[in-house]
């Protein structure tokens, strides 16, 4: 029979200490390694067949569903693999549910909270159906990463949606650009990030540079959209540029909804013959990892996205324990992470001549965030 890998063995093939491995594999003072030390390790795991014990134990511990709206933006591929990551460092497994927006979707989800396998829930964003999820999580340990909320009644490792807006706005009124369009997919109560990065844009612009306009352009995806077209981020950042182009010529940047988007807001001024930044400027938000690219280059707001993945699957094991001190039957624990606004490439000093204009552009009325929910 074949000799089991062990934990020395994946430490002399991988060319470094025991204790080492042993950190990386835990999760324990991972910040004193090497992105490629990580990577390392966890390779000569797999070349080795090597099974850390805390995931053979993993099964005993019990599931956490982590539900998301989609896998094809890398912003929830990220969330969700942190999210896997800490978990299995912790001994337990996961299991990721896509909703792609669907309400009743998120309903069945939610409905394998009465499973006995299943420890706790994490939503990488805020629930579409809050109701039920507070009613769930009166039962079963719960946490959601997402937008500021002061009405969620649910744990939340959350990020301000509205100030990231206006630190964007006051990005692009630094550089000189009074007329600029802000470019999603669906805009509605639904989905109250996106409203509050927009409100934000305009507060700013409204304060800032009353003589300027955002100019929104918008397309509705439904969820069975959402489901079928695997590009459809970037399908309607480009297509909403190309209407944005020919309605609205004196724009000089394009502000995206997030990055996803800003790419198709990018390849369709590229097809137009569009410089970047010279012509136009192009920023997001999330700061995906493609975003620091060397060909993409893309100004974005950074939400710590890992760090937030990893907290929230923290939270829960802490709720689940009843380890931490802070939590009882009626605490709320709210953590916020600041946002940090990465400028690089895609964004520029307005073309000159086009600053000065001060006719303001058309705009859709939006509503109330702060009041939805």
């Amino acid at each position: 029979m074949k000799k089991k890998p062990t934990l020395r063995d994946v430490a002399k093939q991988a060319g470094v200490s025991p204790a080492s491995v042993s950190m990386i594999l835990n999760g324990r003072n991972i910040s004193r390694f090497s992105a490629e030390t990580i990577e390392l390790v966890y390779q000569t795991c797999r070349e080795l067949d090597y099974v850390p014990k805390q995931q053979l134990r993993a099964v005993s511990k019990g599931i956490i569903l982590l539900i998301c709206p989609s896998m094809m933006n890398p912003y929830y591929a990220t969330l969700i693999q942190s999210m896997d990551q800490e978990a299995r460092t912790r001994g337990y497994l996961t299991l990721t549910f896509p909703t792609y927006w669907d309400k009743k979707a998120e309903e069945q989800i939610l409905k394998l909270a009465a499973t006995p396998r299943i420890a706790g829930i994490v939503f990488a964003m805020i629930p579409q159906q809050p109701d039920l999820a507070v009613k769930i999580a009166r039962n079963i340990p719960m946490v959601t990463v997402g937008d500021r909320s002061n009405t969620l009644n649910i744990d939340t490792v959350e990020i301000n949606n509205y100030e990231a807006g206006r630190m964007l706005a006051k990005h692009l009124i630094t550089l000189g650009h009074k007329h600029v369009a802000y470019v999603s997919t669906s805009l509605n109560s639904e989905h109250t990030a996106r409203l509050r990065r927009c409100h934000g844009l305009q507060d700013e612009y409204a304060q800032s540079c009353p003589e300027g306009s955002v100019t929104i352009y918008s397309q509705d995806v439904s969820s069975l959209r959402e489901l079928n077209v695997t590009d459809i981020e970037h399908q309607v950042g480009y297509e909403l540029t190309m209407q944005c182009l020919e309605e609205a010529p004196r724009i000089t940047a394009i502000a995206a909804i997030n990055d996803m988007v800003a790419y198709g807001v990018l390849d369709a001024l590229a097809d137009s013959g569009k410089r970047i930044p010279e012509d136009l400027s192009v920023c997001g938000f999330d700061n995906i990892y493609p975003s620091r690219f060397h060909c993409v280059d893309l100004t974005s707001i950074e939400y710590a996205i890992e760090k937030r993945g990893r907290l929230s699957i923290r939270l829960l094991l802490e709720k689940l324990k009843g380890e931490s001190e802070l939590m009882d039957d009626n605490s709320i624990i709210k953590v916020e992470y600041q946002s940090q606004l990465i400028s690089r490439s895609s964004t520029g000093p307005a073309k000159a001549g086009q600053e000065d204009c001060k006719e303001k552009g058309p705009g859709i009325i939006l509503p109330d965030p702060e009041n939805i929910g």
